[in-house]
Order: C-alpha cells, then structure tokens, then sequence
C-alpha cells in the first residue's frame, strides 16, 4: 500500500475514533445525585429540581435555599409559571448538543423552568426600575420554584394590571418567538396574508393575536377539536388539517410560519407569493440528526426558491418583553391555558407538554 493511502487510512481511523468518542461523551447519563444539604440557618423555598438528565420521572419537589438578589437584581415571589418544549428538552438534555450548553453526564444547573410571573419582595441596592410590590413577568432560569431572581436590565417588565399571573406566565417564551417570526423574520405588513401551521399551539395561539393585531389576513392550521378555538382568537380562515390541506388550496401568501414541520419546506414555498417568506420554528423530537433535518431542508429548499426561507431561534429581550406587555394591557393579546398544575405536580405537567397536545399554554400555580 502507498504511503498517502496509508495515511488516508490512518486519518479516517482518528477522527472515526474521535467521533465516537464525541457521541459517547455527549450521550452519556450520569445516576440521580443527592440533594446538596441546606446550610444550617439558611432561608429556604419550594421548587422543582433536574438533577439528571432523563423523563420527567427525574424531577424532583423539595426544599432548597432560597436566592438572595445581587446588587442589580430583584427577588420575585413567583406567582405562576409558564410550561414550554425548552423544559422538557433540557430536562432530557435532548439533542445531545444541548448538553454541550447544560453539562455533559448531568446537568450543570439543575434549576427548571423560565417564564414566570409575580410579584417583587425586594431589590438589591443598585435598582432603579423597580420596587417591592412591582407586579411583574419575563424569563430566568428556576421558575418553578417560590422565588427567583433576575437583573433589572434582563427581560423582565412590569405586568399590566388587568392581565391575570397566569396569563403573564404564559407569554414570555411563547410570545416572543411568535413576535419575532411575524415582525423580525417575516417581515409582516398590515393587509398581508400569512398562514400559521400549528395555529393552536403556545406559540401558534399568539402568531394568530400578534399577525391579527399588525393588520394581516390570517389563516391558522390546527385539529377538528381547536378550530372554533382558533377563529375566537382572530383567525379569518381555519384549515382543519383532519379534513382538508392547507398546501392543496389555491390561496396564496405573503408569509407562512411553520411551527409542525408536517410538509417539506418546497411544498410551502410553492403557496407563497412571489417575494413571500417562510419561517420554520422548531424541529422534530429527536437526539441526533432529527433537529437539524429542517434548517437543513431549509438551506436546501433555498437555493432552489425564489422566496426566502429562513429559519427562527427565538432570543429574549427587554424590549419585546414590553411590546407584548403593551399588547396584553390593551387587550389585543390574551394567552389560551389549556391546564394549569401546582408546582408539586410539575412533572405531570412536563408529560402533558411533551404528549404534544395542548391547546395554547400549560400553566403552574404557587397558591
């Protein structure tokens, strides 16, 4: 054999090595640890722990210490908190990459839950915007527990006072990826027509509300069971996808965003107009290669479109946070709760989120 294939060989031998090494690195799952004792004197709250990766079967319900805010940041006594897929990915620490992110063999951070809302208990001494008894909602990590703690500069705002704890548990994750498909990536105008695949959905249950408020004709896709649902909350037209496919109508549209992944991202630019937009959020369950099926259809699809097509990756922000604030105040958004559980029953909760079926945002209670 000549020595260049030898070395071909030899590399290829390496970084088949190295790749395995990477994949059992990354899927490896290490045993349930012990809760860390409580120090002697410390305060302490209720809340919901991930101490391993695994089904929900390994969060547990228990007494921990209860966080003290730093100099820029306020302690929140949490009211209510809102369920979403990112839970019960991280849960499991699936797709492996996530674990690259959330600790490999075990969780980093056993925290669970991130949208909540509540009310301010106090602030450290560098706060300006808020005040204890600021009623208030956003994102951080730990929410499903009595108390968490955010910087003021992070994405937390004030809640509207005619907007319920758990309306405004429900919005943050949910609503800011449906803002940020609608206005950001899809670019939507007033008398533009969109159409929303997973219309009753968290976050299809607010493209409808955003895409309705913006001025644009909206056609949702959802179940027999969801389609009065989705018409009460400002759908013009309802696909109901047990009867009737959506990519077989004649009309056309200026932007689809795609939260099911139920047709291939070729067959949806076919329904758009000629300068639409396709946005895809989400992917497939799956550990490996199923996530990145999509954006790589995307990318695919795209070379061969005239349209663009994009993909969403929803970041949080102050400023969205107050626009969808300012939406609810006015009544131009409301969150559909399909359930609501008490923080002992969050692992219940997580069950219902990943059968899939929920109508609109699951919901824990503190009271």
């Amino acid at each position: 054999m000549k020595l260049w294939k030898k070395i071909l060989l030899g590399f290829a031998a390496v970084l088949v090595l190295a790749v395995g090494a990477l994949a059992a690195t990354m899927s490896y799952t290490a045993p349930c640890p012990d809760a860390p004792s409580i120090a002697a004197g410390a305060e302490t709250m209720k809340a919901v722990r991930a101490r391993c990766y695994g089904s929900a079967d390994v969060l547990t319900y228990e007494d921990v210490e209860k966080p003290t805010p730093g100099p820029d940041e306020i302690l929140v006594r949490v009211k209510a908190a809102g369920v979403n897929p990112l839970d019960y990915h991280f849960m499991r620490g699936s797709p492996y990459i996530l674990r690259l992110m959330g600790g490999i063999g075990e969780p980093d951070d056993p925290r669970a839950g991130a949208d909540f809302a509540g009310v301010v208990e106090t602030v450290g001494n560098e706060v300006t915007s808020f005040v204890p008894g600021d009623e208030v909602f956003g994102r951080t990590n730990g929410t499903f527990a009595e108390y968490v703690t955010i910087g003021e500069n992070r994405a937390v705002v004030k809640k509207p006072g005619n907007v319920s704890f758990e309306q405004a548990a429900g919005v943050p994750i949910a609503g800011i990826t449906a803002l940020q498909a609608l206005a950001e990536k899809g670019g939507l105008e007033a008398g533009q027509d969109v159409l929303i695949n997973g219309a009753s959905g968290g976050v299809g249950t607010f493209a409808v509300q955003i895409a309705k408020a913006m001025g644009a004709n909206v056609s949702g896709v959802c179940s027999t069971r969801n389609v009065a649902m989705v018409e009460s909350i400002g759908a013009d037209r309802v696909f109901d996808y047990k009867n009737e496919n959506y990519t077989e109508a004649d009309s056309r549209f200026d932007l689809i965003v795609d939260m099911v992944g139920n047709h291939s991202p070729s067959t949806n630019v076919d329904l758009l107009k000629a300068d639409g937009v396709l946005v895809l959020v989400g992917g497939p369950k799956g550990n490996w290669i199923a996530p990145f099926k999509r954006p790589l259809q995307a990318m695919v699809a795209g070379w061969f479109a005239d349209q663009e097509i994009t993909t969403l990756f929803a970041s949080l922000s102050k400023e969205n946070m107050q626009t969808l604030a300012d939406m609810m105040g006015d009544g131009r958004l409301v969150t559909v709760i399909d359930r609501t559980y008490t923080l002992e029953d969050v692992p219940e909760a997580i069950r219902h989120s990943e059968s899939g079926r929920a109508r609109g945002k699951i919901i824990i209670t503190m009271d």
